[in-house]
């Protein structure tokens, strides 16, 4: 089985800490391919970076879909875009902020999530919202640093593990989801220390990713995910139109 994870920013010190946990949890059949776009921002951190995110996502998806990959992970937290990946895809597409959020609702009735810029708390919201999930979700916190600082800024663990602590403590959940790709590495670290389930969206993605292919699940083509029609597409995106067309 193969598995291509999907870090929609291009940094490449977090696509490789990324690959690394994915890795760590994955089947001893299962293969992690770890990626970044060529093009895309270096972090995203809000409305206007996800978007500019998204045609390198899809790039990336259509290559894989001509390598043979089994599944996808978008190994961003805001899940960009996700139903745009599933119409491109017949493999799998899972993204991590929906894994999170699905893993948290089978261990606890209630979970927070704590994510790095409060700009993005919306974000995360819109996605409790539409995911279903707005019933569980007791609170979003953010510890209001940029993304990229997860990988230079080395006291921002003890941060998030204080904000995760206050979460325990003041919003009556029995999870805490991380909201940040960049996050995979703390789950254990912060679990063990608060003693609750603290969950990784790119672990519970690969995890998912593996059921759905082991069931041998693929992403309807009927409806709304049936495969994008095909058309010109100009400039920049004139490789982008479509190689397969409705039957």
């Amino acid at each position: 089985m193969k598995i291509k994870v999907i870090n929609p920013n291009t940094t490449v010190s977090m696509t490789e800490k990324i690959g690394a946990i994915a890795r760590s949890v994955a089947n001893p059949g299962t293969t992690i391919i770890a990626c970044s776009p060529d093009m895309g921002p270096a972090s995203i951190e809000g409305h206007y970076d996800e978007a500019l995110s998204v045609v390198g996502i899809l790039d990336e998806i259509r290559k894989g879909e001509a390598e043979g990959i089994d599944g996808y992970i978008i190994a961003c937290f805001g899940d960009p875009g996700l139903l745009a990946a599933r119409e491109l895809a017949t493999a799998p597409v899972i993204g991590i902020a929906e894994a999170a959020m699905h893993a948290a609702s089978f261990v606890a009735t209630g979970f927070s999530i704590v994510t790095t810029l409060s700009r993005t708390k919306i974000i995360a919201r819109h996605l409790v919202d539409n995911y279903g999930m707005t019933h569980l979700c007791r609170q979003i916190r953010a510890i209001d640093l940029p993304v990229l600082s997860l990988e230079t800024d080395s006291e921002i663990k003890t941060l998030i593990l204080e904000e995760c602590r206050r979460a325990l403590a003041e919003d009556d959940c029995g999870a805490i989801i991380l909201g940040c790709g960049g996050m995979a590495d703390l789950a254990t670290l912060i679990s063990d220390k608060l003693g609750i389930p603290v969950i990784d969206g790119v672990s519970a993605a690969v995890k998912f990713t593996e059921a759905l292919v082991g069931l041998q699940l693929s992403t309807s083509k009927t409806g709304d995910l049936a495969y994008p029609l095909a058309k010109p597409h100009t400039g920049i995106l004139s490789t982008f139109t479509p190689r397969r067309s409705p039957n």
